[in-house]
């Protein structure tokens, strides 16, 4: 678990928030968590530490969710929520939700990755998971890490286990410009963009002689014919296998494993003002958000309504399975909460989505000095100020009047800035979870998150101070929604 930033010994308030505490603790996040299931893990240690109970979907809350209480869920060990219920609430009350996505652009194994050598090479079978294998993908030094779903022999019983290897091990090699038009592309990820782990020959033989099994560093039993660790690069299944203590490899029934870069976020600067990482793209508003989650928690539990922060996988791709946003995780959650309180039909849920607002955090784009053509003038959100407002005047974003003028009080009590972006007429616009989120629900809603530079790159920057930033402003959301929602309770 990440390094935690330190907690005032009074009742905190989003004003307290030194953003500064925050940057090391997000630099640790962001290198030790590199898929969505690592994320997800470290979110859920983070939670338990801070006082939340963890709910499980197959259950029945009724007799758990007590007013004043902290608690989290998980889906599919890639999406999560996480809410603080009011001492005084009451069925019908609103809800500060806030959502952001934790998948990001990655490299997965297919599911047979193993491929026949080449020229004496070991490559691996690989498929781009939304936008990556682009041109920022050469040459990087890429490790592996993901989920691995294990069968015990014994009680027949499977669990999922997450692992990642601390080393680089695999390479996607550019073409010397030496070889003239060939090294220029455009490039055929199939076959031009193959990752290579190794060379032919220099693997150690997996045994087939179970009795010669013996510690982690002794032989690994080699894979069963036609199990899934028989489809996988022999040397590839004996790492994995020896990092989960693993010894006979046809226990591996199946995994969602991915490329990622291996290179740890940094500060850099001449002063150290800009932070570089891997997965920015939305790491780094769902962490902030959870964190200020934390922060705001006594405040909340204080009052009479709930705050809860959705984290949620497959955005990139379009939101549309199950643990994405525009599944029913977020509502039914809400729904299931207001259960808890007493009558859950449909006008107590319709008051609730209509007393509640959303914040959809996702990160937007930082003017490039270097295109600053392409941005609109009073429309360039700078690095180190604060969450920039995203607008889009064909509904790919949320938001409105209203829901501008509620982040902009929840900003001034919160002693935190905001920002405005909207695209030009001649670009193309990106999209958020918020749209499907707010329409599902009914919700009042607002896009806004921290801006980067190099969206959708392998690694981008920001600030180093915006992950502090993004604390303060969702710790005051959370912590002021329910005085500011008075303001507007014509709306």
């Amino acid at each position: 678990m990440y390094t935690a930033p330190p907690v005032a010994a009074k009742a905190p308030t989003a004003s307290d928030i030194s953003p500064e505490d925050y940057t090391n603790p997000f630099l640790e996040f962001i290198t030790d968590n590199p898929t969505v299931f690592h994320v997800v893990e470290a979110f859920a240690a983070r939670l338990k530490a801070n006082g939340f109970t963890e709910l499980s979907e197959r259950e029945d809350w009724s007799e758990k969710v007590k007013a004043g209480g902290r608690y989290f869920t998980t889906r599919n060990g890639s999406s999560m929520m996480a809410f603080v219920i009011g001492k005084d609430y009451r069925a019908g009350n609103g809800f500060a939700l806030c959502a952001g996505h934790i998948d990001a652009l990655t490299t997965r194994l297919k599911p047979v990755s193993t491929k026949p050598g080449r020229d004496g090479y070991v490559q691996l079978g690989v498929a781009p998971y939304a936008g990556a294998l682009n041109s920022t993908w050469w040459d990087r030094d890429l490790s592996i890490g993901g989920r691995v779903i294990v069968k015990n022999s014994d009680s027949g019983k499977s669990t999922s286990q997450l692992v990642k290897l601390d080393w680089p091990i695999a390479k996607i090699p550019t073409l010397a410009p030496h070889f003239g038009a060939p090294s220029a592309g455009p490039f055929n990820k199939e076959t031009q963009m193959v990752p290579i782990i190794g060379l032919e020959g220099a693997a150690r033989k997996l045994t087939k002689d179970a009795s010669k099994l013996g510690s982690k560093e002794g032989h690994i039993l080699a894979p069963r014919a036609n199990s899934f660790a028989s489809t996988q690069p022999p040397r590839l299944l004996e790492l994995i296998a020896r990092r989960l203590s693993i010894k006979d490899t046809s226990d591996i029934v199946d995994w969602e494993l991915e490329l990622f870069d291996s290179q740890p976020a940094a500060l850099i600067g001449m002063d150290q003002e800009l932070l570089s990482a891997c997965r920015i793209d939305d790491k780094i508003c769902s962490w902030a958000a959870l964190e200020g989650l934390i922060y705001a928690a006594e405040s909340v539990a204080e009052g009479s309504t709930i705050s809860l922060a959705g984290f949620f996988d497959d955005e990139e791709i379009g939101s549309k399975l199950r643990q994405g946003a525009a599944g029913n995780y977020m509502p039914i959650t809400v729904e299931r909460i207001v259960e808890c309180f007493g009558n859950a039909g449909k006008n107590t849920i319709g008051r609730t989505y209509a007393n509640s607002f959303l914040l959809s955090a996702d990160v937007t784009h930082a003017v490039n000095p270097n295109f600053e053509y392409v941005y609109l003038d009073n429309h360039k959100p700078h690095l180190n100020v604060g969450l920039a407002i995203a607008a889009d005047s064909n509904g790919h974003m949320t938001t409105d009047a209203v829901s501008t003028s509620i982040l902009k009080s929840i900003a001034e009590k919160s002693d935190s800035a905001l920002q405005t972006f909207q695209i030009r007429n001649d670009s193309r616009s990106g999209g958020t979870v918020g749209p499907m989120l707010s329409s599902a629900m009914g919700v009042r809603a607002i896009d806004a998150g921290i801006a980067q530079l190099s969206m959708h790159s392998i690694r981008a920057t920001v600030g180093s101070l915006d992950p502090g930033l993004g604390v303060k402003i969702f710790a005051g959301f959370f912590e002021h929604y329910e005085e500011v929602d008075r303001e507007f309770s014509s709306t």
